[in-house]
Parts: structure tokens; sequence; C-alpha cells
């Protein structure tokens, strides 16, 4: 097991109408004016907008709004978040969303704190915030685990470039959960957050590190967790202990529990923000469906016993040790069966990508031919290309 530290100092207020909490929270900052920040309609129709004001009001709490961050959030509205935030001498930021309001939220925070950065340079790793400000969360999506991450990804939508970096600064201070918020969560987009879930950990699980049993225990409790619980919210949207699990999956798949001992890397991630990055129209969980099992088949071979855990733990494939690579075989195609099933695409076809641009999205992976993945088996231009043809 490699030396590692763990630390996720992210508070998580979990259960029903624990929302309702959100002004007490924030009140204990002794903050000045916080910036609600949330995505579309849905929030406001289903009054937890409202909610929340009235949480804040009878705190005495001033606050601002801005709304409109989009799936893959976006940099020209991180930088009018970080114009209101100057503005208005905002100093707490509460997302109210997914993933992508969650992220935006983050850039914002650090771009204010930070005001001689550029907040893209953070994206583009030229620089990382040394401060922040205080930021809370109200999640309404399960699926990218931003709630306890460390991680922050943004879209330019004039270079289309789709960027993370990680930062102990994007720590959120508190996360609220309620899962019933996310009974209204489309089949779709639910069926992406279970794909994003399982893929923090699978890819986690599959980088380099030894004697991890019980990370790899835990890693694989998750991903189980997730399969089964995307299948039961799809059956029934309203299962509030599906719901339930999927968000706590949501939360410990990203939070650095399960790459304790293992060196990390998302790698069939790096691919996909290549791609919704230059097609912003595609969701990132179906994003990455459509492309996971031809990354599979094209790295397993560099670490078969790996491989055979995973396939008899996960899926419960009974190992053939004469043939090996059958039983892979057969635990990645029912993984991309279970993908079908849950009305995910598993070719980069199905997502209108061009093939086209195949070699572009190649290129940008690999920063102009210069970066190279880590892993049991490295990843460089030559590679990238291959994996893409092969989604494609």
């Amino acid at each position: 097991m490699n030396n590692f530290v763990y630390d996720t100092p992210t508070k998580v207020y979990f259960g029903k109408d624990e929302e309702l909490k959100v002004g007490k929270l924030i009140a204990a900052f002794n903050v000045k004016k916080v910036m609600i920040h949330y995505g579309g309609h849905s929030a406001e129709k289903s009054g937890l907008l409202d909610r929340i004001r009235n949480s804040l009001k009878q705190e005495n709490i001033s606050f601002v709004e801005l709304g409109g961050v989009v799936p893959n959030p976006e940099l020209p509205l991180v930088r009018k978040g970080i114009d209101l935030c100057k503005k208005e001498g905002v100093d707490f930021i509460l997302a109210v969303g997914g993933g992508s309001v969650l992220d935006s939220s983050k850039d914002i925070a650090n771009g204010v704190a930070n005001p001689d950065v550029d907040v893209w340079d953070f994206s583009l790793g030229k620089c990382s915030p040394q401060k922040t400000l205080k930021k809370g969360a109200v999640l309404t999506l399960a699926a990218a685990g931003s709630e306890m991450s460390n991680s922050c990804v943004i879209s330019n939508p004039d270079t289309k470039e789709k960027y993370g970096y990680g930062s102990p600064c994007n720590r959120m201070d508190f996360a609220i959960e309620n899962p019933e918020l996310t009974y209204s969560v489309n089949a779709y987009q639910t069926a992406c957050g279970a794909v994003d879930i399982a893929m923090h950990t699978i890819e986690r699980y599959f980088m380099p590190g030894e004697d991890t049993y019980l990370t790899d225990t835990i890693a694989e409790a998750v991903i189980k967790s997730t399969i089964k619980a995307g299948k039961d919210c799809l059956a029934n949207p309203n299962d509030y202990a599906a719901r339930a699990n999927m968000m706590w999956a949501s939360s410990l798949a990203h939070n650095g529990l399960t790459q304790c001992g293992r060196e990390f890397q998302l790698t069939v991630h790096q691919f996909e923000h290549e791609v919704s990055g230059m097609y912003p129209q595609v969701a990132h969980g179906a994003g990455l469906a459509a492309l996971w099992c031809s990354w599979a088949r094209f790295v397993y071979p560099a670490n078969i016993n790996r491989w055979l855990q995973y396939s008899e733990r996960v899926w419960n494939v009974d190992i053939d040790f004469e043939h090996p690579e059958k039983t892979i075989e057969k635990a990645i195609s029912m993984q991309e069966e279970y993908y079908k099933s849950i009305g995910m695409p598993v070719s980069l076809r199905e997502l209108s990508v061009k093939k086209e641009d195949i070699p572009e999205l190649a290129l940008r992976c690999s920063r102009g031919k210069k970066r190279v993945l880590a892993g049991y088996k490295p990843l460089g231009y030559d590679e990238m290309l291959k994996i893409f043809e092969a989604a494609y």
C-alpha cells in the first residue's frame, strides 16, 4: 500500500428536510452576504429556492442570486459570478444543484479570493488557488461527487476546452444531501449519474497500487451499490432508499476514500473531457459510458490479475484460468449491457460525434502529443487515437 493523506473536511448533513438548516449553518460562519448559485428553473419550480431564501431571511443573512449554470459549466458565467461577488461584497457562496453548479461555485470562490490571477489559469494548470471563499452546497443531483471532492471542472466555450484541477480550496465547507431532492431527476440524468459515480471509483481501482484489500473492498461495494441503485431509481424514481444509496455513493466515490494506497488518475475522464469540451451537448456520464468499454478492452492485457479480480468480485463472473481473457471480456460485456439497459450509449457515434473529429480529440487529450496518461498501461497520442477510434 502506497503512502497517502486522507482529508475530507466537508461536513455532510444527510437526510430528509436537512436543507431547512441552511440558514443556521451559514450563520455560524458570520458572513456578510451570500451568493446563491444555481442552474435552471427546476430549483425555483420545486420550491427549493424559496425554502432556502426563507431560511436565510430567518437568520437575517443578506443574499444575491446568480442562476444559469449549464451542464459542463462555462467560464463566462464564472467570470460573471466573480464580478457579482466583488460588486456585492459576497463572502459566502451557496451552490444549489448538481456537480456543474458546485464546480462553477468553486471556481467563482477561487476567482474572488485570488484577484490577481486569471481564474482560467487554475484550469490550465498554470497556478493553484492559494485561498478561497467559504462555500456550501445543497445537492440536487447524485452524480459528480463535487460535494466532497477537491476537484473542479470548467469548460471554455471559446476554445472548446474542458479542464479539471484539484485543490484543497475546492472542498465545500458543508454539503446538504436530501435524497428527496433527487426524485424529480429524469431517467436519462439519473442514468448518467450512475455511470459517473461508478466511474469515479472504477478508474481509481485500475491505477497502480499493491496490498490494498480494504480499499478494494470499499471500492467494490461502492460500484455494486451504484449499479443496483441506478436500476432501482429508474424502476421507481421515488424510491428513497435507492436515491439515498446513490447520493451517498456519489460522495464516497469522489472524496478520496476509494483511492487510498493507490496512485490516482481518472483516465477515462480525461478522454471524456475532450468529447464534451468539443461537443457541449454531450452529458458527462453518457460520454463516459461511450468510452469506457473501448478503454477497458485496450488496457486490460497490462494487468490481467487486476481485471480478473474486478470481473469476479463486481460482476460475479467465474474465472476461467485457462482462458482468463474470456473472463474479462465477459465482465466488460456485462458492463456494456448494463449501460444499454439504463439507456446509456456505448459508442461515440450514438452521441453524434463526427468521425473526422477523432484525431483532433486524441491530439487534444495528449496535449499536442506531449502528455502521457499514467497507469498500468501508459497512454500517449497513438494509444489515445486507437481508443477513440474503437469507441466510435
